[in-house]
């Protein structure tokens, strides 16, 4: 379980919040906190008071895969293949493991042709999925995605939804703007001006969303 309790960070506050495994997809207005939330929850930034707990750890000592809306601002290496295996090589992980593990995650995303290319030539699609794979090297219990799919074509969106699915985190947090794809979600937060104001199921939290942006097309059909 994922707990927060009287959690404050800027504009962000939460008195208490529980999530469970699974994928939750955080949703709301620019501004609201959603990117502040999702950095809290991956230890990138520490609260300015209260508590986040992953299964009862601390973030900053829990195994998290982050993929940011632009890759761009967070790659270390400019190679695709040293880019996925580099938390690995800062594990000091054998030089063989390495490479059939990054071959491996590399095939189940489709972009084992991608290896041996420079990451600036890369386009949008193809430069979050190697940050995906980057994620999702280690393993980690815990994926957290701000926006991944902001700048995606359907067919590279496909993938990354596929990559998803098959990592084996045991917690997917994602923020999206696209509400269908917030439908494919075992858990909806919906953010407004530093507060959670909606919480539960899409099948709970949409219908009060009826006459917003936040409503997803496919349901209107």
């Amino acid at each position: 379980m994922i707990t927060a309790e009287f959690l404050h960070y800027r504009n962000l506050k939460i008195d208490s919040l529980s999530i469970k495994p699974g994928i939750t997809t955080v949703i709301g207005p620019n501004g609201s906190g959603k990117t502040t939330f999702l950095k809290l929850c991956a230890g990138i930034i520490a609260p300015e008071s209260g508590t986040i707990m992953i299964d009862n750890l601390p973030p900053r000592e829990t195994e998290i895969g982050w993929v940011n809306e632009f890759p761009d601002r967070n790659i270390l290496f400019m190679n695709v293949f040293d880019e996925i295996a580099s938390p690995l090589r800062f594990r000091f992980f054998p030089c063989d493991e390495i490479d059939q593990d990054v071959r491996t995650c590399s095939e189940a995303l489709g972009i084992t042709s991608l290896l041996k290319r420079s990451f600036r030539d890369l386009s949008g699609g193809e430069k979050v999925l190697v940050s995906l794979a980057a994620a999702l090297v280690h393993n980690p219990g815990v994926l957290i995605l701000d926006e991944y799919d902001s700048h995606l074509d359907e067919r590279s969106l496909t993938k990354i939804e596929q990559g998803i699915m098959m990592s084996g985190a045991r917690y997917v947090i994602r923020s999206t703007q696209q509400m269908d794809t917030a439908i494919r979600s075992d858990h909806l937060l919906f953010f407004d001006s530093g507060l959670i104001t909606l919480s539960g199921t899409p099948d709970y939290v949409f219908p009060f969303l009826k006459d917003t942006a936040y409503y997803p097309a496919l349901w209107e059909c």
